[in-house]
């Protein structure tokens, strides 16, 4: 039996989706015969070629004059320039023709449509030229993949604009399956006339099969944006080839889709798994083989007999972390991925910049207590490490294949016993890399710890400081303070290696003043050279979190959610401090922006506000707080 799993679209173009790699190599770890392919990357390449900008012309030109967007209007000024310039361009963020940034740097070779204006400046005057602060930090090459990811990013506004209005890089129709109650929107979608999108998709869906004729095809949905062209790719299967079974799995199936009772959505899948995929699919595999009956099945969602949903879930344990195998990239082009510069800060790009090995040093997290994650849910509350000898096995396994030795570590949050054994092992047997990952901005993490993962090849860290507020840290049951996460992050950044800290507002019962003193804390960090990027990312009340499960406790009041039988996570709630949030959060984006293009700390951080229709106070932190922190 030939299991073929599945990247759908949208997910990362600068690297694979790791889910395939690691399903793919767990299986074949058990001598099952097991393929992968990337239709995110598939989808986005067959547009971005000479054809490819002809077929989105001739959807541009149906639309009226009056009703095309500012995008459309220059693609179709340009056109030509578009057509002549795709492929050289696509092969330069492909990383096969590096001169070409030569020409590209001249400003001549590229069209220059709507989302160049970003070139002139971050906050008009007060900010400074951007570029020229960038650059001459960055040199050339990145100068020119810059320009690059703009241009391509102008084809994406006109690809939405003219092609598929739900069309986004990395987002696909999010709004279609993101908390739905039915499965109705999403239906209706996939019964509407299909788009030039859908009709590429479709042709690939069909090529795929055709090469690897699968009994078996696996569709990892890590996000709400995947679901669409995920069930676009089932719906093309199930006409054509009705032989072959579907599962369903991944990150968003994991969290939205756990008390699902709609059965139309088996008219596209036969199966729905949850949480760690390796033991439902080892027991689903029996299934289609005849050795296991239906009632044996694993954390597995069915369509039953009666026309309704049912849930199985047969008692066995999980296959221990140890055991998962190695994750392998064999069958994903890895020579195909496009390394894209959207953001010029150094941490900030290793997101869409470079192909990295994803890795995972642990499952679930060690600390899981913070009451806005989803610490109910089997990939944050079922912890299990692996040795760091194992952990540096598989790393020379999947640098001997893919011939890369830049590594993601995609954990929740690294433990640092284990980082440290790992980094320990690593210099020892004398393995190369280059590393980056997330962590909690613990004690734990000394300077000494810091400087021995930095000799290991540690590039940078990511970490959540969210709302930057003792109290309210201490509420959400972070276990950590503002003035730790300024000594643990400092450590960092003094041995070299780049910190992102995740930021959050909106939090229960967060005030205004609390609001304006989090991002003194924040300017004030960037100022003392402690974290060197960041992201303000509004508070989502869940309903698999402790908010969501003792809203009491945070001092809310959740709204009640109408009857659901589909997709189910995110809860509305009032808060009875009425703060508009999501006003604040405009001034939050665009002083972080500025911080982390080394601009506007001479601001005082109530004017990132102004304009904005609320009446902001003076923040209440001293202007020396993070800097006494570190050296008193």
């Amino acid at each position: 039996m030939k299991v073929l799993s599945l990247i759908p679209p949208m997910t990362q173009l600068n690297t694979p989706y790791p889910s395939t790699a690691y399903l793919t190599g767990f299986l074949r770890s058990r001598d099952i015969d097991a393929v992968q392919e990337d239709l995110a990357l598939a989808l986005v390449l067959s547009f971005f070629t000479p054809e490819g900008i002809a077929e989105i012309r001739a959807e541009a030109i149906n639309i009226p004059e009056e009703n095309r967007s500012a995008s459309v209007n220059f693609f179709l000024d340009h056109f030509t320039a578009y057509q002549s310039s795709i492929a050289p361009v696509i092969a330069f963020l492909q990383g096969r023709d590096s001169t070409l940034s030569h020409r590209i740097n001249a400003r001549g070779f590229l069209p220059e449509g709507p989302r160049f204006a970003s070139l002139d400046a971050f906050d008009d005057e007060e900010a400074g030229d951007s570029l020229a602060w960038a650059f001459g930090a960055l040199g050339s090459q990145d100068r020119a993949r810059h320009f690059a990811t703009l241009y391509l990013n102008d084809l994406s506004d006109v690809l939405r604009d003219a092609v598929d209005d739900r069309f986004e890089f990395v987002r696909y129709a999010e709004s279609l399956a993101g908390s739905q109650p039915t499965f109705t929107p999403l239906e209706s979608a996939l019964n509407a006339k299909p788009t030039l999108m859908d009709l590429h998709l479709q042709k690939l869906t069909k090529h795929t099969i055709k090469k690897h004729d699968p009994s078996l095809v696996l569709l990892s949905v890590p996000f709400p944006g995947a679901m669409y062209a995920a069930l676009r790719i089932a719906q093309v299967i199930k006409k054509s080839y009705p032989e072959i079974k579907i599962a369903l799995g991944g990150g968003y199936v994991n969290t939205e889709l756990r008390e699902l009772s709609d059965a139309r959505i088996f008219d596209y899948v036969d199966f729905i798994t949850l949480d760690s995929g390796e033991r439902p699919l080892l027991a689903l595999l029996e299934h289609i083989g005849g050795k296991r009956s239906t009632e044996r099945l694993v954390r597995t969602f069915i369509r039953n007999s009666s026309n309704q949903v049912q849930y199985l879930n047969w008692q066995e344990l999980d296959v221990p972390f140890e055991e998962v195998g190695t994750a392998t990239w064999d069958g994903l082009p890895l020579d195909s991925y496009l390394s894209l510069l959207d953001m010029l800060n150094p941490m900030h790009r290793l997101w869409s910049d470079g192909r990295w090995n994803k890795l995972t040093v642990a499952h679930g997290c060690y600390w899981k207590k913070c009451s806005f994650c989803d610490v109910s849910l089997d990939y944050i509350s079922r912890y299990e490490t692996a040795s760091a000898s194992l952990l540096v096995d598989r790393i020379e396994q999947i640098i001997a294949e893919t011939g890369q030795t830049g590594f993601h570590f995609v954990d929740e949050a690294a433990p640092p016993k284990i980082l440290k054994a790992l980094a320990e092992e690593l210099i020892r047997r004398q393995v190369l890399i280059s590393w980056w990952g997330n962590i909690r901005f613990e004690k734990t993490f000394t300077p000494e710890l810091a400087e021995l993962l930095a000799q290991s090849g540690c590039i940078a860290m990511s970490g959540g400081l969210e709302v930057a507020s003792d109290r309210l840290l201490n509420l959400m049951k972070k276990g950590v303070s503002v003035e730790q996460v300024a000594r643990v992050t400092k450590g960092f950044s003094d041995t070299g290696i780049l910190v992102h800290a995740y930021l959050m507002y909106g939090f229960p019962t967060q005030t205004v003043q609390e609001t304006v003193d989090a991002l003194e804390y924040v300017k004030q960090l960037f100022e003392n050279g402690c974290i060197q990027s960041g992201f303000f990312h509004r508070f989502t009340c869940t309903v698999h979190s402790p908010v969501g499960l003792n809203p009491q406790e945070y001092g809310i009041e959740l709204v009640p959610l109408p009857e659901i039988t589909f997709a189910k996570n995110d809860v509305a709630f009032i808060d009875p401090t009425g703060v508009d949030h999501d006003v604040l959060g405009q001034g939050l984006k665009k002083a972080i922006y500025n911080y982390m293009h080394g601009v506007g700390f001479d601001m005082k951080v109530e004017s990132w506000f102004k304009g904005l229709g609320v009446t902001i106070p003076k923040t209440t932190i001293p202007n020396n707080f993070i800097e006494n922190t570190l050296y008193q």
